[in-house]
């Protein structure tokens, strides 16, 4: 049973380190949930309540981050929700037809379009699809670190 719920706990990790990059995948709380399930399998003796504890803040707080800093980066350089709505659709539309560039690519086209169907210039509504894309890979880049360090101290306490 020790050795499933590792093995499960791995795999969950794994999926939470995805759904970083994945909008419809919450990648902190995942990645969380894999240090319970390894914490469990081992009797609570890997990681400390604190550390935990810790961790558990931090998945909440980056989980409310991720929608804060893309509306942030956003406001900053005068976007629109129109903008912010159409790089959520290009990133989505990008992931599936060029996975993984394809949603860096698909976030900024997106904003820029949407910034031009409600009638920004050229030269505003890039700017304000480039805040749409800063936003969303800071976010992106916060979770993904926040998943990685959860990921390595998994693999760590496994064996």
């Amino acid at each position: 049973m020790t050795i499933t719920l590792i093995i499960l706990g791995l795999l969950v990790a794994l999926v939470g380190l995805a759904g970083c990059i994945l909008p419809v995948i919450p990648g902190p709380p995942l990645s969380f949930l894999a240090l319970l399930i390894l914490s469990y399998a081992k009797n609570w003796e890997p990681f400390s309540s604190a550390f935990l504890i810790i961790m558990a803040g931090l998945a909440i707080v980056l989980t409310i981050v991720d929608y804060v800093v893309p509306a942030a980066g956003a406001k900053r350089y005068g976007a629109s929700k129109v903008g912010v709505w159409c790089s959520i659709i290009g990133m989505l539309i990008g992931l599936f037809f060029f996975p993984p560039w394809g949603m860096l690519i698909g976030a900024f086209v997106g904003a820029f379009a949407g910034e031009l169907v409600v009638g920004k210039e050229g030269k505003k509504a890039l700017r304000a699809g480039w805040g749409v894309f800063i936003g969303n890979m800071v976010g992106i880049g916060l979770k993904l670190a926040f998943s990685g360090v959860i990921l390595f101290f998994y693999v760590k306490e496994m064996f």
